[in-house]
């Protein structure tokens, strides 16, 4: 894979730089060029990394990628083992993983750090039990004590609640005043550009665009926004097509999910405590509330993920959990995409086999699909746009591709119930339109149900008739719009 123009690039001692382009833009392929993992066929790269004592780019250059991992081997086998508390001890606490006892300061102090990203209340929780949004701190806080000279974050603040959106963009703000490491923000197109940005590098099919001020580069900007009414005719059609083509089971009961005192903990932490709720057929949640406030372990009691979920009085489609229903007879009424799926999704297989996956509730594909289920694959690939990849490595993609290659999964089944967890992360704001589109004309269809998660009030399609939002001490709050 190879960028389709010459790359010529001097990133001065007092710039920082956002990378920004549209999904699939080849963004993803510049950094790892900067970052020297592919060869160069004429040209030269060199480094200045003064006043660092070491000259090598390995030890200058810490790169935090949207995908971001444990520090597990086998992070299939964490996301299939996240909720067995019995399994935990193997998994560190944050402050153990940080090894924070023996830190030195460095670029800002070990203790403004922390303070910053708000670790201290992270201290003594398992690595294996944070969010999406809390491991986030906490990768950062790891890649900032090793004292980098440059650092690279791509899409920094997805998967964030506001509170630790501005802490983190404090920080920032302070490195790039206050120290000489340089930052290297990596954006899809669209995105607000944080302060302390000073140029921007547009990437366009995979061309790398003339290096600019962000001023000069926010006077020329425009973007082309999507016809909603076009769209929504166009996928309505499609969807309807589809749904009278591949009629699905649908459950006799009018209630979905029902929490009668369903109390979850693990740790010696309580997470939820003496909750009840009811989702009816055809309506459209809210999943809403602040880093570690316990959605995650909310929707791995309904997606079966789950083994708690046999001691709760719970019910799924009109049957108590436990009374001889199996987890794939769940899982094969359910889409489902969450942060959590993305990171553990690590099959080198190919997109088309990946979207088929969805067929079969697993992680990896491991029998041949059927022409009709190829065709099928196809169809919901040609909606989100990303058909022509069926052929190309999943792991191949950049994030934004992956998502919408995650997202087709996750509709592949024609499901009853569709459990959405942060579904444009990555996305750049045309693709995100594309699929709000898609998300809001497949809910309306009959006899389906959504639960959605997001941070961005804004994200929320405007079909949505409740919520549900969590507030740490086990609180939460249910209302009807």
């Amino acid at each position: 894979m190879r960028l389709n123009n010459r790359l010529n690039l001097e990133l001065n001692s007092d710039e920082h730089l956002a990378i920004v382009g549209l999904n699939g833009a080849g963004k993803s392929l510049l950094v790892n060029v900067l970052l020297g993992k592919y060869a160069l066929r004429k040209g030269k790269m060199t480094y200045d990394f003064s006043p660092s004592p070491t000259t090598a780019a390995y030890q200058n250059i810490q790169y935090l990628e949207f995908r971001d991992g444990y520090g597990v081997a086998d992070s299939t086998y964490y996301y299939q083992q996240r909720w067995n508390s019995w399994d935990t001890d193997e998994y560190p606490t944050v402050k153990e993983f940080l090894n924070v006892d023996s830190l030195v300061d460095g670029i800002l102090s070990v203790s403004e750090i922390i303070h910053l990203l708000r670790l201290e209340e992270l201290f003594s929780k398992r690595i294996v039990f944070l969010s999406s949004g809390e491991l986030r701190r906490v990768q950062l806080a790891r890649v900032l004590f090793r004292q980098p000279r440059i650092l690279i974050l791509d899409n920094p603040l997805i998967g964030l609640d506001v509170p630790t959106r501005t802490s983190l963009l404090t920080l920032l703000n302070r490195i790039a005043q206050f120290s000489n490491l340089q930052l290297i923000v990596v954006m899809p197109t669209g995105e607000t550009l944080p302060d302390f940005i000073t140029h921007v590098l547009p990437v366009e099919d995979k061309s790398v665009q003339p290096k600019r001020t962000k001023q000069e580069y926010l006077k020329n900007y425009t973007l082309n926004s999507l016809s909603s009414m076009e769209w929504k005719s166009r996928i309505a059609q499609s969807l309807n097509s589809l749904v009278e083509s591949n009629s699905q089971q649908v459950s006799s009961s009018t209630e979905i999910v029902r929490f009668n005192k369903v109390s979850l903990g693990y740790d010696g932490v309580q997470i939820l405590k003496n909750m009840n709720w009811v989702i009816h057929k055809g309506e459209k949640w809210k999943l809403t509330g602040e880093n570690g406030t316990g959605k995650s372990a909310l929707l791995s009691l309904i997606y079966a993920d789950n083994p708690q979920s046999y001691a709760q009085d719970l019910y799924l489609f009109g049957k108590k959990r436990g009374t001889g229903e199996s987890i794939w007879d769940i899982k094969s009424r359910i889409g489902y995409l969450s942060p959590e799926m993305h990171r553990s999704f690590l099959k080198p297989i190919s997109v088309m086999d990946t979207v088929a996956s969805g067929l079969h509730n697993h992680l990896g594909l491991f029998k041949k699909i059927t022409p009709e289920e190829q065709a099928v694959c196809l169809f919901w690939m040609k909606l989100f746009n990303i058909d022509h990849l069926k052929d190309q490595s999943f792991l191949q993609l950049s994030s934004g591709e992956q998502r919408l290659t995650l997202l087709a999964r996750a509709f592949i089944k024609n499901p009853e119930l569709l459990i959405l967890d942060e579904p444009f992360h990555g996305l750049d704001v045309i693709q995100s339109q594309k699929v709000k589109q898609i998300i809001e004309s497949y809910s309306l269809l009959p006899d389906k149900t959504l639960i959605m998660v997001t941070h961005n009030k804004q994200d929320f399609p405007k079909i949505m008739t409740h919520s549900l939002h969590l507030e740490k001490n086990n609180l939460y709050l249910i209302t009807k719009k």
